[in-house]
C-alpha cells in the first residue's frame, strides 16, 4: 500500500533509482520529477488513496520497411519514450482516465460494444480493451488514472499503440495480478483498434510497445504471428538511436501510402497470389519481362524491395542474436538504400520539390562519414529518418542536423528492454 506522499518520498530518494536507470538510461535523472508531477496531478483530480504506477513505451520500426502488409517479417523495438500512469482501483464499474492535454475519458463497463460516437477517439480503445479482456475470461473493473506521455505524435513512434498497451497494463495488473502475457496484451490492443476504434492496423506497433526490447515478428499467418524477443543489450554498443523530424507535411499523402501495398499486390496477383510473401522469388525474377507488360516498373521495383527487405529483417534479428552490431548496421544501410531506390517512399512523387527525408539522409551520410547507420523511418514520404549514431559523434551529429531542421528536431533515444510494466523498486536488471 502506498499513498501519494509515500510514493513521492520514495521517488525523491534512491528507492526507484535502479528502476529508472533500467528503463531510461541517461535520462533517468529527469524521471523522479516527472513521476512526482504525475502523482500530484492524480491527487488533484481523484484524491489520495492506494496508488500504483505504470509505464508503456513507444516503438520504432528497425527492419522490414513496408513488409508487414505483405505478410512479411519485421524487426521493431520499444524505445525510452513512454506513457506513464498513476492509478487506483475503485469499487465502481467505471474507468476514468485523464490524459494530460485531453478531456477526461469516462467508460461505463456495463456497455462493452462499439459506440459510433467513439470511433477514432480514445474511449473506443479503452472500451475495446475492456471488452476483449472480458471475452477472454479476465477480470475487469473500475479505476481512476492520470496519464502523461512524451511519445512524440506523428513521429512514427506509435503513441496510439502505447496508449492501448497502457490500458491493457492497467487492467492486467489492477485486476488480474499480471497474468496476461505481453504478446496477448498486444493482440488485445490490436483488437480494440480494429474493432472499436475502427482502424485496420497490423500488429507490429502493439507488439513492440507491449513486449519491449528488439522484437522480430513474422506475419506469414497474421492471425498467429511468430513473435521472438531478441536479447540484445543496446546500452553496451556505444550508440544512440536518433529519430530526426524533418518537418514534412503528411497531408495529401494518403494515395502515396496506399499505392505501395496496392502495387505490391498487383505483382502478387500476376502470379495468382494475394500478397508477395506467397510469391516464389525466383519465379518473380524469371518473369519480370512479362510483368512489365501488366504492371508499372515502380510496382516491379517495389516487389524487389519486398523480397530483399523481408530477408533483411530476419538477417537483422540474427545479427543481434549473434551480438554482431557491425553486421546489423551494414544491413540497416542496405535496407535504407532499398527504400530510397526501390520502394521509393523517401519523397512523394506528387510533390518532388519537397525532399526533407532525402536531404536528412544525405546529410546524415556525410556527417557520419562511414560510421553508424541510417534509413527512412516508418511509412516514409514525410516525417522522420532513423540513425544509429556512435556516442562520440552524437553531439556533432545533433548540432549539425538541427542547424538544418531546427532545434529539437533530433530526438535521442535508446532501446528500452521491457514493454508495458508496473513501476516498482524491484524492476531492474
Amino acid at each position: 500500500m502506498q499513498n501519494i506522499s509515500d510514493f513521492i518520498k520514495d521517488v525523491t530518494g534512491e528507492k526507484y533509482s535502479k528502476c529508472f536507470d533500467y528503463l531510461y538510461g541517461v535520462k533517468a535523472d529527469k524521471m523522479p520529477q516527472r513521476y512526482i508531477d504525475a502523482a500530484l496531478e492524480f491527487g488533484s483530480l481523484f484524491g489520495d488513496g492506494d496508488i500504483r504506477v505504470f509505464s508503456a513505451p513507444g516503438r520504432t520500426e528497425v527492419g522490414g520497411n513496408h513488409t508487414d502488409h505483405q505478410k512479411g517479417c519485421v524487426l521493431a523495438a520499444g524505445v525510452d519514450l513512454d506513457i506513464i500512469a498513476v492509478a487506483k482501483k475503485t469499487d465502481t464499474n467505471v474507468i476514468r482516465i485523464k490524459s494530460a492535454g485531453y478531456d477526461m475519458d469516462v467508460i461505463d463497463l456495463s456497455i462493452l460494444t462499439p459506440q459510433k460516437d467513439e470511433i477514432e477517439h480514445a474511449p473506443a480503445l479503452i472500451r475495446g480493451v475492456a471488452a476483449r479482456f472480458k471475452e477472454l475470461g479476465y477480470e475487469i473493473g473500475g479505476f481512476d488514472a492520470y496519464t502523461t506521455s512524451n511519445v512524440l505524435k506523428g513521429s512514427g513512434l506509435s503513441s496510439s499503440a502505447a496508449f492501448e498497451v497502457m490500458v491493457c497494463t492497467l487492467l492486467n495488473h489492477l485486476y488480474n495480478d499480471g497474468k496476461m502475457d505481453a504478446v496477448e496484451a498486444a493482440i488485445v490492443s490490436q483488437y480494440a483498434e480494429n474493432n472499436f476504434f475502427m482502424k485496420p492496423c497490423g500488429l507490429m506497433d502493439q507488439t513492440a510497445c507491449s513486449v519491449g526490447g528488439f522484437v522480430g515478428i513474422d506475419f506469414n499467418d497474421p492471425a498467429n504471428p511468430v513473435i521472438e524477443k531478441v536479447d540484445f543489450d543496446f546500452s553496451a554498443v556505444n550508440h544512440s538511436l536518433c529519430i530526426v523530424d524533418t518537418g514534412g507535411c503528411h497531408a495529401d499523402l494518403t494515395n502515396e501510402y496506399a499505392d505501395i501495398p496496392a502495387e505490391m499486390k498487383q505483382v502478387a496477383a500476376f502470379f495468382g497470389k494475394e500478397v508477395l510473401r506467397q510469391v516464389n522469388e525466383e519465379e518473380f525474377y524469371k518473369n519480370i519481362h512479362k510483368l512489365r507488360q501488366n504492371v508499372s516498373d515502380r510496382a516491379v521495383l517495389r516487389a524487389i524491395h519486398f523480397f530483399g527487405d523481408n530477408k533483411r529483417a530476419v538477417e537483422l534479428k540474427n545479427a543481434l542474436k549473434n551480438n554482431d552490431f557491425e553486421q546489423f548496421k551494414s544491413i540497416i544501410i542496405k535496407s535504407g538504400r532499398s527504400s530510397l531506390a526501390n520502394l521509393q517512399n523517401v519523397f512523394a512523387a506528387s510533390n518532388p520539390a519537397e525532399q526533407g527525408l532525402t536531404l536528412a539522409l544525405a546529410l546524415t551520410e556525410r556527417i557520419l562519414n562511414g560510421n553508424g547507420a541510417f534509413r527512412v523511418h516508418g511509412g516514409g514520404f514525410a516525417g522522420t529518418i532513423q540513425a544509429f549514431v556512435p556516442n562520440e559523434m552524437l553531439d556533432e551529429y545533433k548540432q549539425q542536423i538541427e542547424s538544418v531542421f531546427g532545434d529539437g528536431s533530433c530526438h535521442v533515444l535508446s532501446i528500452r528492454p521491457v514493454g508495458g510494466v508496473e513501476i516498482t523498486p524491484e524492476l531492474h536488471k
